[in-house]
């Protein structure tokens, strides 16, 4: 099998707790705030497990029916399913890998905007993270509240240090922008 997905990690962990359901996943995915750190979806969920199960990292132990809601596989982790996961979080934090975001390419080509249109794109960036930044705090606090160990938040207490920063290097630039210390080019989009 090719590298694992961030998505195929995440499933992998949750089977690493317990068996069970791709629907379960997604719901539990969405309540711990995962969803911040992965993107998830329903299909793409259903696929990642189906692939897991054709690589036998994980497997099918049975199913279930709930009313006249459609039969659900329950599946568990595989001792190859271990191995896997346990070996991509190791060459996950151990390699650097740059993943290539959109940001900064558009950030390198902002000049091409006028200075005012720039402006007021970073402040509407700063407002996003802002309300983002809320969120997670209010889920971490959540988290620390439940007593939930430090250990099983990390990653969102990683991506809120992430935000963060941008948030503050965007409030410099505007700064730095509006104080001319950064020049502009003088050009009006038509």
């Amino acid at each position: 099998m090719r590298e694992l997905t961030p998505l195929a990690i995440a499933v992998l962990a949750l089977l690493n707790e317990e068996p069970m359901h791709a629907y379960e996943m997604y719901q539990l995915l969405l309540a711990r705030k995962n969803d911040r750190l992965v993107k998830v979806r329903p299909g793409s969920l259903y696929h990642t497990v189906e692939r897991l199960a054709g690589h036998e990292l994980v497997r099918a132990t049975g199913t279930e029916r709930a009313g006249n809601r459609p039969e659900r596989t329950t599946y568990a982790i595989t001792a190859a399913g271990r191995k896997a996961l346990a070996e991509r979080i190791r060459t996950g934090i151990e390699k650097y890998e740059y993943e290539f975001p959109l940001f900064p390419v558009v950030l390198s080509e902002a000049h091409n905007l006028d200075v005012e249109d720039a402006l007021a794109r970073f402040r509407e960036r700063v407002a996003h993270l802002d309300a983002t930044l809320a969120e997670l705090d209010e889920a971490l606090a959540a988290a620390q509240a439940r007593e939930v160990p430090e250990v099983f938040w990390l990653g969102g207490d990683y991506v809120r240090t992430q935000q963060a920063g941008e948030r503050d290097w965007l409030k410099t630039l505007i700064k730095r922008i509006e104080s001319k210390d950064l020049a502009w080019p003088h050009r009006k989009n038509k």
